[in-house]
């Protein structure tokens, strides 16, 4: 009795304990068999409907490994889209081609313009350059301005014209993230993988300008004198002229003035086309008399903008040197000035006279270009072999393939963006 009795009550104890691993062994079980039976579902193509049965395949081979298909993950952020601008006039159809090819890459877009003064002829070898040259014509991503504009140097028909491009590459779908206007003497000093690779990381909405409220001299030579651009309503070139009255400074905004090179992001770029309040378009109206207009349209809109006028970083991302004392063009750069270049970090430069030895020294030693040829990138995968064109085979355009020339861009971005120089330098 005693030891049925020790028995019941060792069973007592004890068999609640069993019970409660029955239970949830039950429900572990049906939930195996649910997801076993799932694992025989498919798709109407074949496909298993899990994700993680995707990767194994019922093959012969006993290795597994050997059936893994693990999915590419980028680490890098998406290349951005550059829109360039340019330009040139009578006798730069040649040098616009070098620059063109210099700046190349198909992720990005193109409009290159000469002007009314240039011949007919030249304009029309431009014309058939890039209507015939096999990688432009594959990617459809570069356009010529084919009815040419009358434009003046220093008058506002050199904004005017600048606008023309910038709607006409926002008209061709606008997916690009920086327009840059550059000139037919300008020439790059990075490669075009450099510059995509650095602003990958960059905010979008950044505008790189150089530009200043300390006008100075300008205030009298500039902005008080009332000048006339023939150019607006004449079919041949003529330099501005001076009315004899004189205007005071404007007090419905303040006046900013810097260099006529720039990257302006898409959305100021948008606001100054589109102008959905009205100061681009007033002060548009205002720069139609006022000389070097170039040299002060965009700066002061964007500094006028609480919209924009926080999103500068004071820089046209330019190596430019200057006579001294300063005479109305820039120095020509020469052979003496290729280690300064390098040094400025900039990823451009001007002036340059056409087909000088210093662009051959560029194209070799940072550009990594041979004669008539691309600027070879990651997009290129074509063999280098008897001086074959490694861009005439083209991979996948997104893969870049940055240079040392990033290195140094980036150097310069970090400076620029600095607690030193950003802030402090916006639109003071």
């Amino acid at each position: 009795m005693k030891k049925l009795k020790s028995y019941y009550t060792h069973l007592r104890h004890h068999q609640p304990m069993e019970l409660k691993w029955i239970f949830p062994l039950a429900i572990g079980s049906i939930v195996s068999l649910f997801l076993l039976f799932l694992t025989t579902l498919t798709s109407p193509d074949g496909t298993p409907l899990l994700p993680f049965y995707r990767s194994f395949s019922i093959s012969s081979s006993v290795f597994i490994e050997s059936k893994l298909h693990p999915l590419p993950v980028s680490y890098f952020p998406p290349p951005p889209r550059f829109a360039y601008f340019i330009s040139g006039s009578n006798g730069d159809g040649k040098m616009l081609k070098r620059t063109l090819e210099a700046l190349y890459h198909p992720h990005n877009r193109y409009v290159v313009h000469l002007d009314l003064e240039a011949p007919p002829e030249e304009r029309l070898d431009l014309q058939n350059y890039v209507s015939t040259h096999p990688v432009f014509v594959k990617f459809g991503n570069v356009k010529m301005i084919t009815k040419a504009n009358l434009v003046t140097y220093r008058g506002p028909t050199m904004v005017a014209n600048t606008l023309h491009a910038a709607a006409i590459l926002l008209k061709e779908g606008g997916d690009w993230d920086w327009f840059i206007n550059l000139s037919a003497s300008d020439y790059p000093l990075v490669t075009q993988d450099d510059l995509l690779h650095t602003f990958s990381y960059l905010p979008r909405d950044l505008n790189f300008i150089d530009h200043t409220s300390n006008i100075g001299w300008k205030e009298y030579q500039r902005a008080k004198p009332i000048i006339v651009d023939p150019g607006l309503y004449m079919t041949k070139k003529a330099d501005v002229f001076w009315v004899t009255q004189r205007r005071s400074v404007p007090t419905a905004f303040k006046l900013f003035t810097g260099s006529a090179w720039m990257a302006l992001s898409k959305p100021f770029v948008d606001y100054c086309v589109w102008g959905w309040d009205n100061l681009p378009r007033t002060v548009l109206m205002y720069y139609a008399n006022f000389l070097s207009s170039p040299e002060g349209y965009f700066h002061t809109v964007i500094c006028n903008a609480q919209e924009f006028r926080n999103t500068t970083v004071n820089s046209d991302l330019h190596f430019i040197t200057w006579d001294n004392p300063p005479k109305q063009h820039p120095h020509h750069l020469n052979l003496g000035d290729m280690q300064r270049m390098i040094d400025s970090k900039a990823p451009f430069a001007r002036k340059f006279h056409q087909d000088d030895p210093v662009l051959d020294k560029i194209d070799s030693e940072l550009l990594f270009k041979g004669p008539g040829m691309l600027v070879p990138g990651g997009w290129c995968i074509g063999k280098r072999d008897n001086g074959s064109d490694p861009c005439s085979v083209v991979g996948n355009t997104t893969v870049l393939r940055p240079s040392p020339g990033a290195r140094r861009l980036e150097v310069l971005i970090s400076s620029l963006l600095s607690n030193e120089n950003f802030r402090p330098k916006q639109c003071k």
